[in-house]
C-alpha cells in the first residue's frame, strides 16, 4: 500500500503526516481513487479519441491532472515557479489546446497511471516534511490575492475532479 492509502472513505488522521495535512491527503486520495476509476483499462485509442475540435482527450486530460500537482509543488515546496525546462517537460500537458491536441497521443494507460502516481508520491514525500502551519502559510495568488497553502492543494485535488467530469463525459461518448 502506498504512503497515505487509507480507505479513501474515511477523513482521518494518517501516520508519517500531521493532523490537517493527513485529513487534506485523504481528500486528495479520494479524488485520485474516483480519476482512476473512470479511466480504468481505457485502451490507447480510447485515451486518445478527440471527440470534436475544441476538447481535450482522456490522455491528455490525465498528463494535465499530474502537470497542475507538479506546478504546485514548485509553488509551495519551492516557493517558485516553473523553470524553462520544467514548463518545456509539463507545458503541453498545462496548457492543453491544440498544441495538446497534436502532441498527446499514443501513450498506454500505463504511461499516465505511472505520472501521476510518480508525481503524488513527490508530493506525499515533501507533505510528509511539513506541519500543519506550512499549510495556513500565506502568499500572493491570482492576481496578487493572499492565498494559503491549504488552499492551494485544495485547488491541486478540485481541478482533478472538475476535469474528471470531463473524462467521464468523454469516456461516455467513446465509439463503441
Amino acid at each position: 500500500m502506498n504512503r497515505g492509502a487509507v480507505s479513501p472513505f474515511l477523513i482521518q488522521e494518517i501516520p508519517g503526516f500531521t493532523p490537517e495535512i493527513s485529513r487534506l491527503v485523504v481528500m486528495m486520495n479520494y479524488a485520485r481513487y474516483t480519476t482512476l476509476a473512470a479511466v480504468q483499462d481505457l485502451t490507447t485509442s480510447q485515451l486518445d479519441y478527440l471527440h470534436d475540435v475544441q476538447s481535450n482527450t482522456i490522455g491528455s486530460l490525465l498528463g494535465h491532472i499530474a502537470s497542475v500537482e507538479v506546478a504546485y509543488q514548485v509553488d509551495t515546496f519551492e516557493g517558485r515557479g516553473l523553470t524553462t525546462q520544467e514548463r518545456k517537460q509539463w507545458g503541453t500537458f498545462l496548457d492543453l489546446g491544440d498544441k495538446a491536441r497534436r502532441e498527446v497521443r499514443g501513450h498506454p494507460l500505463d504511461y499516465y497511471l505511472r505520472l501521476l502516481d510518480d508525481v503524488r508520491q513527490n508530493t506525499l514525500s515533501e507533505f510528509a516534511k511539513r506541519t500543519d502551519d506550512w499549510l495556513h502559510e500565506q502568499s500572493p495568488f491570482w492576481g496578487g490575492q493572499p492565498a494559503n497553502n491549504y488552499f492551494k492543494w485544495f485547488h491541486v485535488f478540485e481541478d482533478e475532479i472538475n476535469h474528471r467530469g470531463q473524462v467521464r463525459w468523454l469516456c461516455r461518448r467513446l465509439p463503441r
